[in-house]
């Protein structure tokens, strides 16, 4: 049985006669931690769009776990277990820490009560939401949001936000996490703790992430290997290393 989660064949889109990306080629393995980089306009947010539904590819398919989901929509992908995370941070900033989390929740099948149940709060109602209180409270204790748990989510200080978002994100139980730009707009005590967030996640969930970033140095840090984008082509691919001491990367960057 493969290994490999996340596949792509010749994946491209084009908005009119101008192509955002052609012709991507990826392969990512179970576990594994995997950078997306680029200059800025280099197609990386436009392949998380198209890997979650957002946009439909012009060109090429992409499986997750060996299933072809090419032009399926935003929800039925993120029940197959794709879930991903923002470049500009989307919480629901008027609803508590914990509920943000419990909407994540909502759509696994150990959580869900039929009509009756709801209505008419059916003792299997609250033994679902106790349920759901306490994994929720497992997910905010993993990022040290536990003691916020009861806060307005637009109260929470700029990092925080952040890991509030991937810890919704992870409450759907995805095969795979994408991440955009988790690390944008954190000083470097937070990068810091972040990149130890995210090795634990890998580790203790058995999570594959994919993220997209624009700091070198916390991708080097983090990810076992990465794909680099430049005007929606793929330039270099491999062992983080390896990639990111391309003269062509190191051209585009320079260039950028």
């Amino acid at each position: 049985m493969s290994d490999v989660i996340l596949k792509t064949e010749n994946l491209g889109i084009s908005f009119g006669g101008l192509k955002a990306a052609q012709d991507v080629n990826i392969e990512i393995r179970k576990k594994q931690l995997y950078g997306l980089v680029g200059p800025n306009g280099a197609g990386k947010t436009t392949i998380f769009n198209m890997l979650t539904g957002v946009y439909q590819p012009t060109t090429g398919k992409f499986y997750l776990d060996g299933e072809d989901l090419t032009g399926k929509g935003q929800e039925f992908i993120n029940h197959k277990g794709i879930a991903r995370t923002f470049q500009n941070i989307r919480l629901f900033n008027n609803m508590t820490v914990i509920n943000n989390v419990m909407v994540g929740l909502h759509n696994l099948p150990e959580f869900k009560c039929n009509f009756f149940e709801t209505i008419f709060r059916l003792p299997r109602y609250f033994k679902v939401e106790k349920a759901m209180r306490d994994r929720a409270k497992e997910l905010l204790r993993i990022f040290n949001l536990e003691e916020e748990r009861n806060n307005l989510a637009c109260n929470l200080p700029y990092g925080k936000q952040r890991k509030l978002e991937i810890a919704r994100a992870l409450a759907t139980n995805p095969k795979l996490l994408l991440l955009d730009e988790p690390a944008a707009g954190m000083n470097p005590n937070e990068t810091e703790d972040l990149v130890k967030t995210v090795k634990y996640i890998r580790d203790n969930f058995d999570m594959t992430i994919l993220l997209i970033e624009h700091d070198m140095k916390f991708v080097a840090g983090l990810c076992d290997e990465i794909t680099v984008l430049n005007f929606g082509t793929v330039l270099a691919q491999g062992e983080t290393k390896t990639a990111l001491n391309d003269p062509e990367v190191i051209k585009a960057y320079i260039g950028g």
